[in-house]
């Protein structure tokens, strides 16, 4: 099983950014781990910058740097609680880059950012700063949005639960070594099965069995969790399934560190994470 007990949450200050960190916090307590929660400061963002004297730039770097460590203090003091103490990280540089660094630095077990931020998702492509984190990070990341369903606590201080896990697989080595997360947090299992000619009773069978055959001896299987088949396309029926069950999150595979990008816009992770109603979890080997 894995073992999450370094988490690292990148934050702007935004609203989905919010929803992030909580997740965040409900993942480090659930495994009782340490979490970073980092801001980066971004020169390019202050455009006075260029008009800053040479001699005074080093002194205006520093105002901002101070100031972000001001806010990310208050956002820490004003989000925390369930006895998980983060550890804030303020960096100047670009965005991505700075996650990705601290991410091997303090060697995180997984990152959770939210997806619309102030270059975050939107509905038609993925932003620039998460979609390079999904395909860089040697981690698993946790793309996080606004959930489609109101399942979350009105109050911020309360953590998010993570009851309902779902867990998409295709029978791959990939999907096989992602199933570990899953069930450290006991999720129902879904498969997808093409909607082609000849497709029968028998083939959804099969594939019921080889869910359960994923389950070890040792899980519960009654009540617990549930091995589901659905037919059609992957993206869709995973999507169209979460929005019928509103589970709390999926959990997904993806092939090598650089095949979630906008060249293959039709990879099953891209689109659930893209369309889908609630934060993925994209498992990379």
């Amino acid at each position: 099983m894995p073992d999450l007990r370094r988490i690292l949450c990148p934050t702007d200050f935004s609203e989905f950014s919010d929803i992030a960190f909580r997740y965040a916090l409900s993942i480090a307590q659930h495994y009782g781990g340490k979490l970073f929660v980092e801001h980066v400061v971004e020169l390019w963002q202050h455009p006075e910058a260029a008009f800053v004297p040479a001699h005074h730039y080093v002194e205006f770097r520093s105002h901002l740097l101070h100031k972000g460590e001001e806010e990310l203090q208050r956002f820490v003091k004003h989000h925390a609680n369930n006895g998980i103490r983060p550890e804030p990280v303020v960096e100047q540089g670009i965005a991505a880059d700075a996650i990705l660094a601290l991410a091997e630095a303090q060697e995180v077990d997984l990152i959770v950012m939210g997806t619309h931020g102030r270059r975050g998702f939107d509905r038609l492509m993925v932003g620039s700063v998460t979609e390079r984190v999904l395909r860089k990070a040697s981690c698993p990341v946790l793309a996080v949005h606004k959930p489609s369903h109101d399942f979350l606590s009105l109050r911020e201080q309360d953590p998010i639960r993570l009851n309902r896990i779902l867990f998409c697989t295709d029978f791959s080595e990939n999907s096989r070594q992602a199933l570990s997360y899953a069930l450290s947090l006991t999720a129902d299992l879904l498969h997808v099965l093409k909607d082609i000619p000849g497709a029968s009773i028998i083939d959804e069978a099969i594939a019921v069995e080889q869910l359960d055959n994923l389950i070890p001896p040792e899980k519960p299987k009654a009540g617990r969790i549930r091995s589901m088949v659905r037919k059609g396309n992957a993206y869709e029926q995973i999507i169209q399934f979460s929005l019928e069950t509103q589970p709390d999150i999926v959990i997904m595979a993806v092939r090598g560190h650089g095949s979630l990008n906008l060249a293959v816009f039709g990879s099953t992770t891209y689109r659930v994470i893209q369309l889908g109603p609630c934060p993925v979890l994209a498992v990379h080997f």
